[in-house]
């Protein structure tokens, strides 16, 4: 349901003042001429009229536009440089009804944070994009940006933007256009009266399309900088006219109204049911035995060694259980760059709420197949939490009286069973047994899909038994 908007007067998605200026304040910090302030006004108007300014999530960016989260009555999140699309990502993933806005310059999307567009429009994200191409760096003091069309000069290219030493300016609507998944595409301009009605027109529908469930919808919107360009405001709009929109022709790129185009939602794609998983994967009919009881606690996971013990592994292994027990999961590798000796450690985390983050600071249950791994760790783990050590290596005890600490020699019984790189199933199959949040036929199933070498799985199926063994004959 939209509403209609009074014709004249500040959007109510605006606050009343404007605090950055000082108590009280109206004017924002934006330079006399600037294009942000028209756009700003416009998305606001787009907000009010679409009637979702208490479910609109505004994501600022480094550059000028930083302070929009004094002048946005909305959510508002300020973004790391280029990283916008990447927090829009995980807000939408999280907040499926938020309606979630990336605003970015076109040295934040364009130049720092080219990656993190690219893929959030390959995945065909469903936020909307508002990408301000004014051709510079406009707060650092006007360098050359990755749109600065040939010849412009700017602090960095004095006497003209280069081809040969510089590049062409990048065309980021044509870039978009290349992807698959996005579903609105538009260039536009604020250099006119009749510009700026065809770019509102656009905003109005990169929301629409946001609010119906559509898909990724990318607007670019020529903007001036008198500032940078040592223009007056008038002459910076025509210089949009004369220049800019020669090296960036306005336009509709993507309209899946008009193209009749359809992306299929997430819902709409139906993916594998456990059963054919496991056919596909491994030719083998044996289903998993599911929980019986929910699980009790969230399980936040840390794994520590050197690189080569298997750390990664013993993550995913456990991550794959709780997938396969329909479990909330997340799996988070950190390691250096040596592929043998260096330090690594992954974080897990199984729940049945959504998780918010894939980082543990306070695990409360820590697996460590080295001595470094247990000083490390040790003194984070959460008071009540397990701590399962490797005694093969580790020749220390754990110091601390108000957790739980389980030694096994996880390298000596998966050397005895045949496969010493095994100790990793030891150990997870050590914590799943002591622990009981995933079914030990659950972790046998899981073996051959994470542990894929043929040759091994009988001896890993084996290691799981031997450990079990173990764990009986000395408690």
């Amino acid at each position: 349901m939209t509403k209609e908007i009074q014709r004249f007067g500040k959007a109510e998605s605006f606050y009343d003042t404007y605090e950055r200026k000082g108590e009280g304040s109206f004017t924002t910090h934006y330079c006399p001429g600037c294009g942000h302030g028209t756009i700003q006004k416009m998305i606001a108007e787009a907000i009010d009229a679409l009637g979702i300014q208490d479910r609109t999530v505004f994501l600022s960016p480094v550059g000028c536009a930083v302070f929009a989260y004094y002048y946005y009555d909305t959510g508002n999140i300020q973004c790391s440089h280029g990283r916008a699309p990447a927090v829009a990502t995980g807000v939408k993933r999280t907040v499926k009804d938020a309606i979630v806005i990336s605003y970015q310059g076109d040295g934040d999307l364009a130049g720092i944070g080219m990656t993190e567009i690219m893929h959030a429009a390959n995945r065909g994200e469903p936020i909307t994009v508002f990408f301000i191409n004014n051709a510079i760096y406009g707060m650092t003091g006007g360098q050359m940006a990755p749109t600065t069309p040939l010849g412009q000069k700017t602090l960095t290219t004095p006497f003209g933007r280069d081809e040969k030493r510089d590049g062409n300016p990048l065309g980021m609507a044509e870039v978009m256009n290349a992807l698959k998944a996005p579903i609105y595409i538009e260039r536009c301009a604020v250099s006119s009266p009749k510009q700026i009605i065809k770019t509102k027109k656009a905003i109005r529908k990169a929301l629409q399309a946001q609010v119906d469930g559509l898909g990724f919808s990318f607007v670019e919107i020529l903007s001036p900088c008198p500032t940078n360009w040592r223009m007056t405001p008038v002459d910076s709009r025509a210089w949009i006219d004369q220049q800019m929109v020669e090296q960036f022709p306005l336009g509709t790129f993507r309209n899946i109204d008009k193209e009749g185009e359809h992306t299929p939602t997430s819902e709409e794609i139906q993916p594998l049911d456990d059963h054919a998983l496991i056919e596909f994967l491994t030719s083998d009919s044996n289903i998993p035995i599911l929980r019986e009881d929910p699980l009790q606690q969230t399980q936040r996971i840390k794994i520590s060694g050197f690189g080569g013990q298997g750390v990664l592994s013993a993550g995913e292994l456990l991550a794959t259980c709780g997938m396969m027990e329909h479990l909330e999961v997340s799996w988070l590798p950190s390691y250096g760059p040596e592929m043998r000796g260096g330090s690594a450690n992954v974080s897990v985390t199984l729940s049945k709420d959504e998780i918010g983050s894939p980082l543990i600071d306070h695990p409360n249950v820590l697996i460590v197949m080295n001595g470094p791994s247990l000083d490390m760790f040790e003194p984070l783990v959460c008071p009540g939490g397990l701590v399962v050590v490797n005694s093969s290596i580790v020749d220390r005890k754990v110091e601390r009286t108000d957790v739980q600490a389980i030694y096994i020699p996880a390298t000596e019984i998966a050397r005895d069973a045949g496969l010493q790189s095994a100790a990793n199933v030891v150990l997870a199959t050590t914590y799943l047994s002591l622990s009981g949040v995933i079914p030990l036929q659950t972790l046998k199933a899981c073996i051959p899909l994470v542990l894929r070498k043929r040759e091994y799985l009988e001896k890993n199926l084996k290691i799981v038994e031997k450990t079990l063994d173990y764990l009986e004959n000395t408690n």
